[in-house]
């Protein structure tokens, strides 16, 4: 498996490139073919058509997915299938146990974008995984259990695997070490029952973080209830409207910090990046998507990923609304904060996978 690209992060040539191109547009929308992305200019090297799968060959990368330069990896196919799914997961080379594995995901409101049982079956087979999830702050179909799990058994994921809503319980206090916002996070109480944790996430828009992928699901997605109030107010113990953006964007973070920290690396992520709607899968009613579907990836690193992804967006003709949902919401920030206390590298490898 050779390395097929490698990126080095810059935010400051990001914010210069950015205020370019955005100058000479009359709009986001007319704002067209942005290449680099997110994090600057992308300086692509190629493995020098070694397309080597030795563990002891720098263009390869390592068993455990680290590349030879200490950059985390994130692994890639275009492949949004069962079977790509599979490949994305197998790449990484995760030792998981054999039982108390969780797979969190998003359930999705009825006529959302959430990821189908067709298509995740087979992963969540391969680790004998319990889909996890936690019920929502804002109302809806997900905000009690009993209609969460009504909600999972019609959108089938009870026929492929057992379902655990975590803080159908109430919730448990995990420690924020490095934060500056929360210093305490409530999550499902469930959340200790597992030993491991596969991170399966939809990437999308976001109508209030301005996107969601792997950050969020361990943030906002593992977070109880009450815990997601907490996360919106920015930790003042307001309600779940009442926060600033940016001590919102800042507390996901953190909150997703003391999820990692808890788990202390049994933890891998996964982002599919399909129907990239600007709507986040919360929303019964999202935007129909406007760009081509883009594939999937997979890192041991939550802040790696989620940064790929973004710069896949960039990099795309048609990613101009996204775009502009994200950059309307300063969504950015949350990947900022995430790398200065310490949840992961913005910097990446990005492998490819396909044939």
């Amino acid at each position: 498996m050779g390395v097929d690209m490698k990126k080095k992060v810059s935010i400051g040539l990001s914010v210069l490139l950015m205020a370019a191109l955005l100058a000479g547009c009359s709009s986001a929308e007319d704002q067209q073919g942005v290449d680099g992305g997110a994090s600057g200019t992308a300086q692509d090297e190629s493995s020098a058509g070694t397309g080597s799968e030795n563990p002891s060959d720098p263009a390869g990368g390592t068993p455990d997915g680290e590349p030879a330069d200490g950059a985390p990896a994130v692994y890639m196919t275009t492949d949004i299938s069962p079977e790509g799914l599979m490949a994305a997961y197998e790449a990484l080379g995760a030792k998981i146990p054999e039982s108390n594995v969780a797979v969190k995901i998003s359930t999705g409101e009825t006529g959302s974008n959430y990821l189908r049982p067709e298509l995740i079956a087979d992963l969540v087979h391969a680790v004998n995984g319990t889909i996890v999830e936690c019920n929502t702050a804002y109302g809806g179909e997900r905000a009690s259990t009993a209609y969460h799990m009504q909600l999972a058994e019609d959108h089938g994921y009870t026929d492929i695997a057992e379902v655990d809503i975590m803080d159908a319980d109430g919730s448990m206090t995990l420690p924020v070490t490095g934060g500056s916002r929360i210093t305490e996070n409530y999550v499902g109480s469930h959340f200790e029952n597992y030993d491991y944790y596969v991170v399966l996430s939809h990437f999308k828009g976001h109508a209030m973080s301005g996107y969601g992928g792997a950050i969020k699901n361990i943030s906002i997605g593992i977070a109880s209830s009450e815990g997601k109030s907490h996360i919106h107010s920015g930790g003042t113990g307001g309600n779940m409207w009442s926060g600033e953006q940016d001590a919102f964007l800042e507390s996901m973070a953190e909150a997703g910090k003391s999820v990692s920290d808890y788990m202390d690396g049994n933890m891998l992520y996964i982002n599919v990046m399909n129907r990239l709607s600007v709507d986040c899968d919360c929303d019964g009613n999202p935007a129909e998507p406007d760009m081509h579907d883009i594939g999937i990836l997979a890192s041991f690193d939550p802040v790696a990923l989620d940064q790929a992804c973004i710069d896949l967006v960039y990099s795309a003709e048609d990613g101009d609304s996204l775009i502009q949902r994200i950059e309307s919401r300063n969504g950015l920030l949350t990947l900022e904060h995430a790398e200065e206390i310490g949840l992961g590298s913005r910097d990446y490898t990005l492998v490819r996978i396909d044939e």
